[in-house]
C-alpha cells in the first residue's frame, strides 16, 4: 500500500508467531489487490473503469463492506470524507508533481464526478451503481484502517490475543502486552513548514487496549503553491487541498473509523469537527494547527493522552 508495514505480536512459541506474521501480512496483500486504486487491476479500479454503470456491478464481500461503512462516514460528516473523490486526488497528485494548482477547467470537471449523488448502494444485491462518467474511486482515507483491522482479525483467529500493527503510523492494537497495561503509541508533534524552526510542541503518549489510532495531516504529503500550503488531504466539496500545516489524530474502536473521520476531520476543522466526533461512539481526537503563528492544541472530551515529554 506504499508505506512500510510492521506487525508485532506475542504468541506461544516462535513457529506460532512466525506463522501468524505470515498470515497477517498475506491479508494486508490480498486486500491491497482488492482496494488499491493505484493498481489497475484491483477490483476498485476495476468498478472505478465501468463509471458510468449501465447496471449495478456485484461487488465482493471486502469492496462491499468498506465502501458501505465509507457511505455511513460520508453520511456523518457532511460528506467531507466521500469515496468518490478519486477524480480530485489525481488533480492534486499531479499538483504536488509540478507545483502548479490544478487548471480551473479541470478542476470543475473532476467536481462533476465527485459527491453523495455519484455513487448508489444497491444492498439487496451487494451491488455498485456509478452514476457520472468520469468517476474515479479512492479508499486511501479508509483503506489503511480496514486493512489493519482484517490484519489483527486474522491474528486473533490464530490465537493471538496481543498485537500492534504499525501501517506507516496508521496503528491499531488488540489485547495489551504481557505484564503491560496496553500498548504504549506515541503522536509525533505537527512538523513546521520549515525545519529550522523550532517547537515547544510536546509529545504525547496514548495507552492503548483493543483500540485504534490515526494521524492526518500535510506532514509528508504537502505541496506550497504561491506562498500558500496544500495538503494531500481534499475536501471533497470544494476540490481544493486542505490548507496547513495542522494535523488531527482520532482515536476509535477500530482503524477503518478512525482513519475515515481522520481524513474528515482535517477537511473540517478543529471548531466544525468536534460535534462529528462527539456523535461517534467511543472516538476522541487532538487538533493541533499553526495560527498566526502560534501552536494551537485542542482535544475532544475522552482523549486518552497518559504522559507527555519534551519533543528533541
Amino acid at each position: 500500500m506504499g508505506v512500510p508495514w510492521t506487525i508485532t505480536l506475542y504468541a506461544e512459541s516462535p513457529q506460532a508467531g512466525a506463522d501468524a506474521l505470515a498470515a497477517g501480512f498475506a491479508e494486508v496483500s490480498r486486500l491491497e489487490r482488492i482496494l488499491s486504486d493505484y493498481d489497475p487491476d484491483s477490483e476498485l479500479s476495476l468498478l472505478s473503469a465501468k463509471a458510468p454503470t449501465a447496471a449495478p456491478v456485484p461487488v465482493g464481500p471486502d469492496l462491499w463492506r468498506i465502501l458501505s461503512r465509507a457511505v455511513e462516514i460520508r453520511d456523518a460528516t457532511a460528506a467531507t470524507f466521500d469515496p468518490t473523490v478519486g477524480p480530485l486526488t489525481s488533480l492534486w497528485r499531479q499538483a504536488r508533481r509540478t507545483g502548479r494548482l490544478p487548471p480551473a477547467d479541470r478542476l470543475a470537471a473532476a467536481r462533476q464526478a465527485v459527491g453523495p449523488d455519484c455513487l448508489r448502494l444497491v444492498t439487496d444485491a451487494t451491488a455498485v451503481s456509478l452514476e457520472r462518467p468520469g468517476m474515479r474511486l479512492d479508499l486511501g482515507g479508509i483503506g489503511m484502517g480496514y486493512a489493519i483491522d482484517r490484519a489483527l482479525d486474522v491474528l486473533g483467529r490464530r490465537g493471538i490475543e496481543s498485537a500492534m500493527i504499525d501501517a506507516s503510523g496508521d496503528i491499531g492494537v488488540s489485547g495489551a502486552p504481557p505484564g503491560a497495561g496496553g500498548w504504549s503509541v506515541a503522536i509525533a508533534p505537527l512538523r513546521r513548514a520549515s525545519d529550522t524552526q523550532p517547537s515547544d510542541e510536546r509529545t504525547e503518549r496514548l495507552l492503548l487496549v483493543h483500540q485504534a489510532v490515526t494521524t492526518s495531516g500535510d506532514a509528508f504529503q504537502a505541496v506550497e503553491i504561491a506562498g500558500r500550503r496544500y495538503s494531500h488531504i481534499v475536501d471533497p466539496r470544494t476540490g481544493i487541498g486542505v490548507s496547513g500545516p495542522a494535523a488531527v489524530t482520532v482515536v476509535a474502536a477500530d482503524c477503518t473509523t478512525a482513519d475515515a473521520l481522520a481524513t474528515a476531520a482535517s477537511v473540517l476543522g478543529p471548531v466544525d469537527a468536534r460535534g462529528v466526533i462527539a456523535r461517534q461512539p467511543h472516538c476522541s481526537a487532538r487538533f493541533v494547527w499553526l495560527e498566526n503563528g502560534r501552536l494551537r492544541t485542542e482535544s475532544t472530551p475522552g482523549w486518552p493522552s497518559q504522559t507527555t515529554q519534551a519533543s528533541e
